[in-house]
């Protein structure tokens, strides 16, 4: 099916990002939450991302213009499911919350309409279950934050049949990212490595092994990662990295099991940038103490 209108739901970190880059590959981009502050701050930020974009040559002025003219807001997911041909939910990474979003998705999609979840590490099988349109259920995994990162990881369901595979990665090059179609699998590919490597970084920080900092600067500088473990998992939420690794560990074995320095900080109110303070403390522009 030919792809002509995108709804996100979840107008926070990742839909606003997921958002930006529909609208300016060139979709009808209708961006849904129930808190009219977060579509404020979600269009304010997409905006700003378009005219950061055109600063640095990436964005012309006539592809800022034409981004902005195809973004629209919504309060009602009911109403957005209706006109939406793609629906990518980016609510909170929870199972309970993606099932409930998929039901309504479901009863008020259009019959060919396609159920894509921005999910990190759970699993689409389990969402398409509750639908009677499991070959129309898959994932479509983007990476924080949206506007600058090029991956985009594909996840084929149990049932997703390749019509639904196909308009997914071409909606996917023409929001101007590189795709890789991946076969569902806990975690899928970046989720389970970062976890690891970040759960291995806690337990070096938890040991006295190295500060934060080195940690962070040996892996950027002696493997070339562009952010450290613990820079990201800041950026991230160390929330989500927690539940991401409990997932991990019921699914796939003890290897996974988070440290215990991880789910301190968790229950210390410690989450990262979005709360002032994970593993490094934050100003309130958000800047690095």
């Amino acid at each position: 099916m030919e792809i002509e209108t995108i709804a996100v739901i979840g107008a926070g970190t990742m839909g606003r990002g997921i958002a930006y880059a529909a609208a300016l590959g060139g979709y009808r981009t209708v961006l849904e939450d129930v808190s009219l502050e977060m579509l404020e701050q979600g269009t304010a930020y997409i905006s700003q991302a378009l005219e950061d974009g055109r600063a640095r040559g990436k964005v012309t002025q006539e592809q800022k213009d034409k981004a902005l003219a195809n973004l629209t807001t919504s309060r009602s997911v009911e109403d957005v499911c209706r006109e939406a041909d793609l629906l990518i939910e980016a609510v909170p990474e929870e199972m309970e919350v993606k099932l409930e979003i998929f039901t309504i998705f479901d009863k008020f999609a259009k019959p060919d309409a396609i159920l894509a979840s921005n999910t990190s590490s759970l699993s689409i099988t389990e969402m398409a279950s509750i639908t009677f349109r499991a070959e129309k259920c898959i994932g479509m995994h983007f990476f924080n934050p949206v506007p600058k990162m090029k991956l985009l990881e594909i996840v084929r369901a149990l049932e997703t049949s390749e019509a639904t595979l196909r308009a997914c990665v071409e909606v996917g090059r023409r929001m101007g990212k590189e795709v890789v179609v991946i076969r569902e699998s806990p975690g899928f590919v970046t989720s389970r490595m970062n976890a690891m490597i970040g759960n291995e970084a806690f337990y070096m920080l938890q040991e006295g092994i190295a500060t934060p900092e080195d940690i962070d600067k040996a892996l950027k500088l002696g493997l070339n990662h562009p952010m450290g473990p613990f820079e990201l998992v800041d950026l991230v939420g160390l929330d989500i990295r927690l539940n991401i690794l409990e997932y991990l560990h019921k699914t796939l074995g003890e290897k996974y099991r988070p440290c215990p320095l991880l789910v301190q900080y968790v229950k210390a109110g410690r989450t990262g940038r979005k709360s002032g303070r994970g593993v490094y403390a934050y100003g309130d522009n958000g800047v690095k103490k």
